[in-house]
């Protein structure tokens, strides 16, 4: 009688550990293991190498692989010459305010829908979600009238951080992860807190927040890096020099900047978004897939 592991897969495990099966088992793992590597280091690779070439080797055909001669002042330069500083307190500022207007109202927007249950609550998380299925680009021109005239305020929005906040709150993707991580909590919790006398307040503040560290976690990073990447939004909310974003701030710069210098630029860019999805990616693969909590 066979053994049986209790996990079905489409090839048995006879087959492979056989050694034909075997050979072309890691074969094939290794082949993709490797494609899949190269397909998203490659890119980055050829970034922090042509960061480091001189102008004529990056623009020499066919490009070499390595750098010949290896030029750290691209970056100095780029440092300097761009005005890099600035352009990434502008992006962090942005970044934090998005994060905080994200974790307060995008949680409370969950929590209402998942525990709280109001009326017409599936109704409204439906609407939500249809969203998603609308192209990010056929929003920009009615949310740039939006930013120009604030409805019922009147107040013009152009160069103030909140053309980016406010936009990045209705998120209804995040809304979404929240909602379903709040599910997973037992019911018995929240029954317990209101036996204990807790408002539903209370009852997010002290049981369910520290609970959904994971999740708040994932939605943190996203917020971020979904600030951080953005180019047409800031480029056409924050015209002036003074408030634009590092990727506004890198193409405007782009025109008489050297392009081995305009590399160097962008791989400083993207440096701190690399640090905190190392750091944090552990919390991004368990938010995701916590499904349940056992109590």
């Amino acid at each position: 009688m066979a053994h049986d592991t209790g996990t079905r897969t489409l090839v048995s495990h006879a087959q492979l550990t056989r050694g034909r099966g075997r050979i072309i088992y890691w074969t094939l793992l290794t082949v993709v293991v490797v494609g899949f590597t190269l397909v998203f280091l490659g890119p980055l690779y050829w970034m922090v190498t042509g960061a480091l070439k001189s102008g004529q080797e990056i623009a020499q055909t066919p490009p070499s692989l390595f750098p010949k001669d290896p030029q750290l002042q691209n970056y100095a330069d780029a440092w300097h010459n761009l005005d890099l500083a600035k352009l990434l307190f502008n992006t962090f500022y942005y970044a934090t305010g998005a994060l905080v207007f994200q974790v307060v109202l995008d949680t409370a927007a969950a929590y209402a829908l998942s525990k709280l249950r109001p009326v017409f609550g599936n109704l409204i998380l439906g609407l939500m979600l249809a969203t998603l299925m609308i192209p990010a680009m056929v929003l920009i021109v009615p949310q740039y009238v939006t930013v120009i005239d604030l409805p019922v305020l009147h107040v013009n929005l152009l160069d103030s951080p909140f053309a980016i906040w406010l936009p990045a709150v209705a998120n209804a993707f995040n809304i979404f992860l929240l909602k379903r991580f709040f599910d997973s909590i037992p019911e018995e919790l929240m029954a317990a807190a209101l036996v204990d006398g807790a408002s539903p307040l209370r009852t997010l503040w002290s049981i369910i927040l520290p609970m959904s560290r994971p999740i708040l976690g994932v939605v943190s990073i996203f917020a971020v890096t979904a600030v951080w990447k953005d180019f047409l939004w800031p480029k056409l909310v924050m015209p002036s020099p003074e408030t634009r974003t590092v990727s506004v701030g890198i193409y405007a710069f782009s025109g008489g900047t050297p392009m081995n210098v305009v590399i160097a630029a962008s791989v400083i860019a993207a440096i701190p978004t690399v640090v905190v999805f190392l750091i944090f990616q552990r919390n991004i693969m368990s938010g995701l897939t916590t499904g349940s909590l056992k109590g």
